[in-house]
């Protein structure tokens, strides 16, 4: 939506991919919308750790809360809304019931996850491209590839910066704060 497209829906798959449906002119948003989601996980991780290490929890939390709360209407499968609806509803039980140390902690534990996860997918989709080409059409490199005519390795060395730089930032947040 930030790039000036529509989103129509959101399906969330049990194996952590999906799917965003979108409509709007130019490429620009697409690309946009292409390029960050791989990396997202690791963007709203490092924003969690980073609030969890200077002080921010209780904001984070809401945040989040408010965030998934708009998502919620465009989710288009069962699964997803279930994934949503639970996702508000420990958000809203740690923000509500939770003390300062419990919310830091459930935020930690969370943003590593997201982390962890996204430096997971990377190397899946870098596999898909080196291992498993037969599986390209899935790669949103590969899509970004056919849309803009920049090879997939490129936008790959970008999903990998961003990745690295939201590692490092949250490494040198923890050693800062």
């Amino acid at each position: 939506m930030l790039s000036g497209r529509v989103v129509h829906g959101i399906r969330i798959r049990r194996n952590h991919s999906g799917d965003a449906l979108s409509s709007g002119r130019g490429v620009l948003g697409t690309v946009i919308s292409g390029m960050l989601g791989y990396p997202a996980p690791a963007i709203v991780g490092a924003a969690q750790l980073w609030s969890v290490f200077h002080g921010y929890t209780a904001i984070a939390l809401f945040a989040g809360g408010v965030v998934l709360l708009l998502t919620l209407p465009v989710i288009r499968n069962l699964f997803g809304a279930i994934v949503v609806l639970a996702s508000v509803a420990v958000t809203a039980a740690l923000w509500v019931y939770a003390t300062p140390q419990v919310q830091s902690y459930a935020l930690l534990v969370l943003g590593v996850a997201l982390l962890v996860g996204s430096v997971r997918g990377l190397l899946t989709v870098i596999g898909v491209h080196v291992r498993r080409r037969n599986e390209l059409p899935t790669s949103d490199a590969y899509l970004l590839y056919r849309r803009t005519g920049v090879p997939s390795m490129v936008w790959l060395a970008i999903f990998t910066a961003l990745v690295g730089g939201c590692c490092v930032l949250t490494i040198t947040s923890y050693l800062a704060r």
